[in-house]
């Protein structure tokens, strides 16, 4: 009798888990058909209000002169020899003080770093990567190579190349999610954890599942699920819906802050239409879904949490939860009036808030290799 209730324990388990499971895909393939028939509205729409340059864009073929600043760094690239894959840098400060590593998100690249490069390369040597897919580093195109090992492993295989086996890690957006997971694996490289706008990744999906308004404020998440036609949409009218994405009252910088110059967006379109960089981009979001929820969620370094209190892509109640998986000092930060970009339309605040974070507890010592 014992051993028939235990099975059909285990079985109501197993169903309830394939019904879960079930659930969730239907959720995920039904939302990115919702957004499909969006998208191809918008492509519609926008065929009919400009039949002539709807699909026209432009690639870039000069960089704009911002991006060759010597005040921001040296441009540097590395191979790493297990990927095979080359990444390129820009790198600041004197070799041999303390690592400061800057990750990006989407849709950015290691441009988005140029206050904080120039305001910590005092007393560190800072770094900020072109993240794999991104501006000049090598652009695998198969969504299979962006799976968060790999991302991991990239950041791991970095530090290393340059000499160090411990940093202090920042992280924006999907760069945020890297670091997090980073910390996560690989704690004793973690010096210190900083973290804009990009919640803990177990946050986000307890979070997500459970709030429709934050789902729907991430329904780009299932759009660019599918192939190709998110790169047509992001690309139609010469790049019209990433230049509104950095420059539109609703999402874009400066709307409290620093306005981003006209410079500074062509430095975005110019890394973002040469051929097969959206892909890249996009493949970050293309396994997302199969690579949560994470078997490892704790963090053991210190960490600070920066947050845009006018962020229109995530909700600041996410922030606050992610306490819950840091066993260590957590320091949360919501800054008035900022955007999702916080580091390029708040750098003062950011920079100030991170070097008070840096000066707590161990000071800046604990960070030498």
């Amino acid at each position: 009798m014992a051993r028939v209730l235990h099975n059909l324990t285990v079985f109501a388990l197993s169903l309830a888990q394939n019904i879960r499971g079930a659930g969730f895909w239907s959720l995920v393939y039904g939302y990115c058909a919702l957004c499909s028939v969006v998208a191809l509205f918008k492509l519609w729409w926008s065929f009919l209000l400009r039949p002539t340059t709807t699909f026209q864009w432009t690639v870039r073929d000069c960089p704009p002169a911002c991006l060759n600043d010597t005040s921001l760094g040296t441009h540097c690239y590395v191979r790493i020899k297990e990927s095979g894959l080359r990444f390129h840098y820009v790198a600041a400060g004197e070799r041999g003080k303390p690592l400061m590593l800057f990750l990006h998100g989407f849709p950015e690249f290691w441009f988005s770093w140029r206050y904080q490069l120039r305001e910590f390369k005092s007393e560190f040597r800072v770094v900020a990567i072109d993240m794999r897919g991104y501006g000049e580093s090598d652009l695998p195109l198969s969504a299979d190579s962006y799976r968060f090992d790999f991302l991991v492993t990239d950041v791991k295989d970095i530090v290393e190349y340059l000499g160090y086996n411990r940093c202090c890690l920042v992280g924006h957006d999907w760069g945020g999610t890297i670091a997090w997971l980073f910390a996560i694996h690989y704690p004793e490289m973690v010096t210190k954890l900083i973290v804009l706008n990009s919640p803990h990744p177990s946050v986000f999906t307890d979070y997500a599942l459970r709030h429709p308004s934050q789902l729907l404020k991430s329904s780009h998440f299932f759009f660019f699920q599918l192939p190709r036609f998110p790169e047509l949409m992001l690309s139609i009218n010469d790049f019209k819906a990433l230049k509104a994405l950095f420059t539109s009252r609703s999402t874009g910088i400066g709307r409290k802050g620093r306005w981003l110059t006209a410079e500074d967006l062509e430095a975005y379109l110019y890394a973002l239409s040469q051929p097969g960089a959206l892909t890249g981009a996009l493949n970050y979001y293309r396994n997302v879904f199969s690579s949560l929820p994470l078997s490892q969620s704790h963090i053991r370094s210190p960490v600070l949490l920066l947050w845009g209190e006018r962020d229109t892509f995530l909700e600041q109640e996410m922030a606050e939860a992610c306490r819950l998986y840091i066993r260590n000092h957590f320091r949360l930060n919501i800054i008035s009036g900022a955007s999702h970009w916080l580091q390029q339309d708040q750098p003062d605040i950011v920079n100030t808030l991170i070097w008070t974070f840096l000066k707590e507890g161990e000071g800046r010592k604990s960070y030498r290799n």
